[in-house]
């Protein structure tokens, strides 16, 4: 039995999405590709509202998060981070001698304006970090007042994960002034697993020239010469499969109207919240809260593993806490296909399954 997945991702797949999976191949080196991989990208701009160049990469979202701090990274690079995806990017760094510093938030609460400014006036770094929605604490940043602060510092490159948070809610790239915009498939865009995705303005790709060790495979400015140079082709064969679905789903979601699709996310997300405030508690700071997932802090201690396990012979499936809040949470996510009728739905067979656990 198929379940419905109310969890940080996959995410739900529509049929006929998954079915263009199943697409004929054809030669990745010809004019076909070319013109699939230049239509995606069209249509990627438009959501991610960017005219900077796109590029694909078959990995999950950690594969251009790695690429790019670093292919970009020269001199030293702050991370700010206010989870556990925020600190994979710390741990990417270090792995790849990229020298680096982490400031980290209190889980449940955001990167401030503040602390940015207090980093970045340091002069130490040419590249800061930022997770814009975080899958572990149900934290969402306040990116458009970073913005403001990150306007007093041209000479930094700024990379942004949103992975869990890109076609469910606004971002303007450009009007942020965002450098690398990364997400990836599986979540608010609907899609399988395997592909990430990023926007790269020129100019941080004019400043990883200076930088020596960048990598091959995910080397941002590797991947953008030959979309640049061979007509939107890649260095290494692509996931054909996903491009297919890709480019079927990016026309349904600019179908639906970007405006409508953030509406209802934050129709979700209001429901969610009210709900868990009524019988359990948020757990992150609530004007910081995510609108595509819910961290609710398990204030009755019942066995999470046990209810997703009722959950599931009841077809659907949400999701533990995160690493060290792994039963002090839990967690129910609302993005992509799912309408409200679902979260309410999975709502009410937890509020009947919980009195019998």
């Amino acid at each position: 039995m198929h379940k419905k997945l109310f969890i940080p991702g996959p995410t739900e797949v529509a049929p006929e999405v998954l079915a263009k999976m199943a697409t004929p191949m054809i030669g990745h080196r010809s004019k076909d590709a070319s013109n699939l991989q230049r239509e995606i990208s069209e249509k990627l701009r438009k959501i991610m509202y960017t005219q900077n160049p796109i590029i694909l990469s078959t990995s999950s979202g950690s594969g251009l998060m790695e690429g790019s701090i670093r292919s970009l990274t020269a001199k030293r690079a702050i991370v700010f981070s206010v989870g556990a995806f925020g600190n994979r990017w710390y741990k990417m760094a270090e792995a790849n001698n990229v020298p680096a510093d982490k400031q980290e938030a209190d889980w449940g609460h955001p990167t401030t304006p503040e602390v940015v400014d207090k980093y970045l006036a340091t002069g130490k770094y040419d590249v800061m970090t930022v997770t814009h929605n975080e899958t572990s604490t149900g934290i969402m940043n306040p990116v458009a007042e970073i913005a403001e602060v990150k306007k007093k510092y041209p000479d930094v490159l700024w990379l942004l994960d949103t992975v869990s948070s890109m076609a469910g809610t606004k971002i303007d790239v450009d009007a942020l002034g965002v450098d690398v915009c990364i997400t990836s498939t599986q979540k608010a865009l609907a899609l399988p697993p395997g592909m990430a995705i990023a926007s790269v303005s020129k100019r941080a790709l004019e400043h990883g020239k200076q930088v020596k060790h960048r990598g091959w495979y995910l080397d941002l400015l590797e991947l953008y010469k030959y979309v640049e140079t061979k007509d939107h082709q890649y260095s290494a064969t692509p996931s054909l499969s996903h491009m297919f679905a890709m480019n079927f789903q990016l026309d349904r979601i600019l179908a639906e109207g970007l405006e409508k699709r953030y509406a209802r996310h934050r129709e979700m997300a209001e429901y969610t919240r009210a709900w868990a405030r009524n019988h359990f508690a948020l757990y992150p700071e609530e004007k910081h809260a995510s609108v595509t997932l819910t961290t609710i802090t398990n204030t009755t201690g019942f066995p999470v593993k046990a209810l997703n396990d009722a959950l599931g012979k009841q077809g659907m499936q949400i999701s533990n806490g995160y690493g060290d809040l792994k039963e002090k949470t839990f967690r129910i996510a609302h993005m992509g296909e799912l309408t409200l009728d679902d979260v309410k739905e999975v709502t009410a067979a937890i509020e009947k399954i919980l009195p019998t656990l």
